[in-house]
Order: C-alpha cells, then sequence, then structure tokens
C-alpha cells in the first residue's frame, strides 16, 4: 500500500514529518534512484526509499522522558560545542525532542523515535498544555500578571490568553506558574521581557498528561503504555 513519503520517513524514526517535508524539498529524499517531491508517495514493502544516499528501516518506537538540565541543548547536533540532551539518553534508537526547552532552561522533555507521534503532539491545534514553574526578578504586579494572562503582543504575534499562578512573591523575587497551551520560542522569557522584568529560573514540569515528578536532573525514565496512549488522545483532542 503507498503512503505519503514524508509519513514512511516519519515514520521509520528518522524525523518528524515536518522536517522529512524540508529534507524532501532540499532533494534529499530518492525513491528506486529518482529524486522526489512533496505530495509523491510510496510502497515500503516495494520500493527502496533512500534519505541521503541511506535505505530508512523501521524501528522500534521509544519514548522518554528527560529532566533536563541547563545548559543542554534541545537539537540533535549542537552547532556551538555545547552538548545536547539526546547524549543524556542511552538508546541505539535515533531519537529527537518533541519540542524544545531553551538551553538556559531545566525540566520535562520529551524525546522519541517516532516522528507521526510527535508532530501530534506538537500540532497547533493539540489540546496539549505545558505548565512551568517561573522565579523572576522582582517583585512582578498583580496589574502585570493580569497582563500577560491576557496575551502580549510579541515581535511575531500576540501570545494567547495563558493560566498564570502566583505561588510566592516578596519585594526580591516572584515565583509563578504558568500553563502554556501554545509554543513559542522563548516564549515566557519574552513575556516577561515585555513588562521589563528577567527570569531568575524557569522548570517544566508538566508536558500534557506527563509530569516531572521525582525524576532527579539529568535522568530519564521510558513512559509507560497508558501515558503515551494518554498523551496521544490529549493531542487528538484538539485536533
Amino acid at each position: 500500500m503507498k503512503v505519503r513519503i514524508q509519513k514512511l520517513i516519519a515514520n521509520a524514526g528518522i524525523c518528524s514529518r515536518r522536517k522529512a517535508e524540508e529534507l524532501i524539498e532540499k532533494g534529499r529524499v530518492k525513491v528506486n534512484g529518482q529524486t522526489v517531491k512533496i505530495g509523491d508517495s510510496a510502497d515500503p514493502d516495494e520500493d527502496i526509499i533512500l534519505v541521503d544516499g541511506k535505505p530508512i528501516g523501521t524501528q522500534e518506537k521509544v519514548y522518554f522522558a528527560l529532566n533536563k538540565p541547563v545548559g543542554y541543548e534541545s537539537t540533535l547536533h549542537s552547532n556551538t560545542g555545547k552538548s545536547t540532551v539526546v547524549e543524556l539518553i542511552e538508546t541505539k534508537a535515533r531519537i529527537f525532542p518533541i519540542g524544545r526547552l531553551d538551553t538556559d532552561s531545566r525540566g520535562l522533555l520529551l524525546l522519541t523515535n517516532d516522528g507521526e507521534f510527535s508532530n501530534l503532539v506538537m500540532h497547533p491545534s493539540s489540546s496539549v498544555d505545558k505548565v512551568y514553574r517561573v522565579s523572576v526578578d522582582g517583585d512582578v504586579p498583580t496589574a502585570m500578571i493580569n497582563k500577560m494572562r491576557n496575551g502580549i503582543q510579541l515581535e511575531e504575534a500576540r501570545t494567547r490568553e495563558c493560566e498564570i499562578e502566583v505561588l510566592a512573591k516578596d519585594k526580591n523575587k516572584t515565583i509563578l506558574q504558568f500553563t502554556l497551551h501554545e509554543g513559542r520560542k522563548r516564549q515566557i522569557r519574552r513575556m516577561l521581557e515585555a513588562i521589563e522584568f528577567s527570569v531568575i529560573d524557569l522548570c517544566r514540569e508538566r508536558v500534557g498528561n506527563i509530569t516531572l515528578g521525582k525524576l532527579k536532573e539529568g535522568n530519564y525514565r521510558t513512559l509507560k503504555p497508558d501515558e503515551i496512549e494518554g498523551l496521544r488522545e490529549l493531542a487528538k483532542g484538539g485536533s
């Protein structure tokens, strides 16, 4: 049975479907010796599919939860010489992060070799929310917290409404819990910068139904089948 080539690449655990489309657009994918284009299909049982000259295969799907330390990049290959999150996980599978967590942030990061699953969780229509515990330098006024709750105008767009709970505060520091329903680059830091405050520490504690729990910093664990299915169902709920 023929299937879209970007889906076959994602299912093989090479990368996400979106990244697979980029590979196709760059002419790095061939089927039976012919360079393919977006929208082409292939039969994995009959056709030879090559990415950068190497045949794709099938891998057992793996899913990990990592407590990412500060200083690690959420990429497969660093351009700055820093360590990457995939180096913290012992597996033969070609895993990649589901989304990103800034180098200077820490906490829960999910990794997998299941491109379809990653694409589902990261899709803009997904119902997977993310919870962060954020220590802010200074006493953030209630009016400014409400402003962030209602949406902050960033350079590219206005952020969606979000939930923000004040966990503790004094004149030197405010500890906030953010629940976001989107994932813009460095979103929380940029929201706080827009109201002239800066982050001391940022830790992601939850992604959908997956929590950081007692997982120690730098350690990881395999997701349980019911956690994987629960996250899948959450993501589909927003489709």
